[in-house]
């Protein structure tokens, strides 16, 4: 068969397998722990560093894009006069 010959089928066999071949430490009671501490850190931010480059890139452009889209509109309210 042509699967064969090309090696799909042994390719396709190895993406569907559910079996994890490695094998990871269990991480989620360390995480609930930090996540339920009461340390007044909201909790999209108390994952560290990350969380919070994340947080500011998307309030940049978030403001960004929205004062981008009010210039938009502002230009195009008053459209330039043609002579």
């Amino acid at each position: 068969m042509l699967w064969n010959l090309l090696g799909f089928h042994q390719i396709a066999q190895r993406t569907i397998s559910t079996a994890s071949r490695r094998h990871f430490e269990n991480k989620v009671p360390e995480k609930q722990k930090l996540f339920q501490e009461d340390n007044g850190i909201p909790v999209h931010l108390k994952d560290g560093v990350a969380d919070a480059l994340l947080y500011r890139a998307t309030m940049v452009l978030t403001v960004g894009g929205t004062a981008y889209a009010i210039y938009q509109l502002t230009m195009a309210s008053f459209p330039k006069k043609q002579d």
